[in-house]
């Protein structure tokens, strides 16, 4: 990591705040974490709104993973990789899934959407085209409609855009795996 990781000798922080991030990661900090807690504000906001997105949506979850490993790839954020992919298989995705995801980034107009279903095309594509483009089309936002409510394309929107956003910092503090 560019920055030193952070520890409570370095920078005092709340100790709820800490607590906080502990909760939500399961009692070990993780290398974003150390990453974000030199700053209070932005570590209490993270923790709190990166929850709501990660955990508390409705949006089928399994899909907001996929749109999230599609971001990963897409940005050579390796870390988010690591940390979505095996979510993306605890909410009932597929290996299969995620190779053909892999195949179709390097190659879209390859055969490799072999194992994907129309509605994680569509995912896929809509995080492609926000992440490469930022600017959707009218044919890919149509494809988006014919499976999603309004709600639902709202969250999957928010969830391919913070992830963008986490990627971006991950990558410039070029946040390291945790060993």
């Amino acid at each position: 990591m560019r920055i030193p990781d952070w520890t409570p000798e370095l920078k005092a922080q709340p100790t709820d705040l800490v607590e906080a991030i502990l909760a939500r990661r399961g009692g070990q900090l993780i290398n974003l974490d150390k990453a974000l807690l030199w700053s209070e504000p932005l570590a209490r906001g993270w923790n709190v709104y990166l929850k709501a997105v990660r955990s508390e949506l409705p949006t089928d979850r399994r899909l907001r993973e996929l749109a999230i490993c599609t971001v990963a790839l897409l940005t050579g954020a390796s870390y988010e990789y690591h940390h979505h992919a095996p979510d993306f298989l605890v909410f009932g995705g597929t290996q299969v899934q995620l190779d053909a995801l892999q195949a179709l980034l390097k190659d879209a107009d390859s055969a490799a959407a072999g194992g994907l279903t129309a509605i994680e095309l569509a995912v896929i594509d809509y995080a492609r085209e926000m992440t490469v483009n930022v600017v959707v089309s009218k044919a890919c936002f149509a494809e988006l409609e014919a499976h999603f409510d309004t709600t639902q394309i709202v969250e999957l929107t928010a969830a391919i855009a913070t992830y963008n956003m986490v990627a971006r910092f991950l990558m410039a503090l070029e946040v390291s795996k945790e060993i």
